[in-house]
């Protein structure tokens, strides 16, 4: 896989990969700047994802009014995504239309327009999506522990920002913001499919090689002090569905122990998906479903990581079944993670949960658009060889690694619990 992959560095810094895959005539394109949530300081939330809905607002060439019918009539599809430590943009259209996807990224890494009136009406949008969310039983339990968990750090605050934030940032905060991080110098383009990569590469330098670099953005350094024992919270609010929701801490995705952790992840609640917007594969039978749901003291359960720069949070979110308590259902957990720290786990359910995790990260790496994604979304929180050696990683990992890890990560003191208590009113 290594030698199919080019990596160039253009003379103003901007970062290309390139891997050509003809089994379709299809080019997926991504563009990815490393600026996030993790970015941004109190009284300025949310800039990330507000610049981000302003890209899709147009610039002179390619005003907004013509942007969706340019892709779509080239039977393309392209979307964006904001996350705590980068934003990135993606186009996938027929290899001979591709070259629009490009002059877009190249042109509206300098010249998006930031109208007033364009500011004013994203500013409803955002405000009317952070009003859905709060609606939402898991949202508000998983932004209460996360400010709860991240009282430095600046991931202590959900991607799309505080509501204060969002009813107060001006147009002139917006595009400093874009000026700031949408340098060449501060981003990677990662493009997969149906081409031949010297042309590609030459036509890759003819659109970007002319926008300067900046200044090196500088990203906040405010490492989070150590927990000093379990913390416990509860959220009240309307329906008739209780949640619990226990975060512990959890290392970068770039750490060794990042990999048995994953392993663990598998064996315990069902292998997640480190692709963003991948699909799963069933959980039934991991640990957990077992315990919690098939005893009924649960009606789902889910757990995931994400892959941070810092450390950030391991999640395990459960659906309290309605003739049970929160209570119940954090004793049942704990007693399979006492069960995974003192026994040592067979290698056949360890080669069980490898195999999970190895299947939903190829399940999620596979077709063209995913493949390209992966290339640039790795350089995020490490770089291209976390990605290439993934796999080998995950199954090098051994009983005694999972032990190891589930002794050191899941500590009652290094941990948030929540409850939502539903008041049994109507939302």
């Amino acid at each position: 896989m290594p030698e199919k992959i080019k990596q160039v560095i253009l003379s103003n810094g901007l970062k290309v990969l390139l891997k050509e895959i003809h089994t379709a005539p299809l080019v997926s394109s991504w563009m990815w700047y490393r600026v996030g949530s993790r970015d941004e300081v109190t009284g300025a939330t949310g800039l990330s994802h507000w610049t981000e809905h302003m890209q899709f607002k147009g610039t002179p060439r390619y005003p907004s009014t013509v942007l969706d019918r340019a892709i779509s009539r080239e039977g393309g599809v392209w979307n964006a995504m904001t996350f705590l430590d980068w934003t990135t943009y993606y186009e996938t259209m027929p290899s001979d239309r591709f070259d629009l996807a490009l002059s877009l990224e190249a042109d509206r890494m300098v010249n998006s327009l930031f109208d007033e009136k364009d500011v004013a009406s994203e500013r409803m949008v955002i405000i009317s999506e952070r009003e859905g969310s709060e609606n939402e039983p898991l949202f508000q339990l998983g932004e209460t522990i996360q400010q709860t968990a991240f009282r430095v750090h600046p991931y202590h605050h959900e991607v799309i920002g505080d509501m204060v934030d969002l009813q107060t940032i001006t147009r002139d905060m917006l595009y400093a913001h874009y000026r700031k991080y949408y340098v060449p110098n501060n981003a990677v383009l990662a493009v997969a499919g149906d081409f031949e990569t010297r042309s590609m590469l030459a036509r890759i330098r003819e659109l970007f090689e002319p926008i300067p670099a900046g200044p090196i953005p500088p990203r906040l350094a405010r490492p989070e002090p150590a927990q000093r024992g379990e913390i416990r919270l509860t959220v009240e609010g309307p329906g008739e569905t209780a949640y619990l929701q226990v975060g512990y801490r959890f290392p970068s995705a770039s750490h060794p122990d990042f990999f048995p952790l994953s392993v663990l992840d598998s064996l315990l609640a069902g292998p997640s998906n480190p692709n963003l917007f991948g699909g799963g594969v069933s959980n039934k039978t991991s640990r957990l479903y077992r315990a919690l749901v098939d005893k009924e003291l649960a009606v789902s359960v889910s757990g995931g990581s994400s892959l941070t720069i810092d450390p950030f949070l391991y999640f395990f979110t459960f659906t309290v079944h309605p003739e049970r308590s929160p209570e119940q259902v954090l004793a049942a957990l704990d007693a399979e993670i006492e069960r995974v720290q003192t026994e040592l786990v067979s290698r056949q359910e360890i080669a069980r949960a490898i195999k999970q995790a190895r299947a939903i990260f190829a399940y999620g790496s596979e077709n063209i658009t995913n493949q390209a994604f992966w290339l640039g979304f790795a350089e995020m929180f490490a770089d291209l060889d976390w990605f290439l050696t993934y796999l080998d990683r995950l199954a090098a990992v051994t009983p005694r690694d999972v032990r190891r890890v589930a002794r050191e990560y899941l500590r009652p003191q290094s941990r948030i619990i929540g409850a939502y208590l539903p008041s049994g009113e109507g939302a």
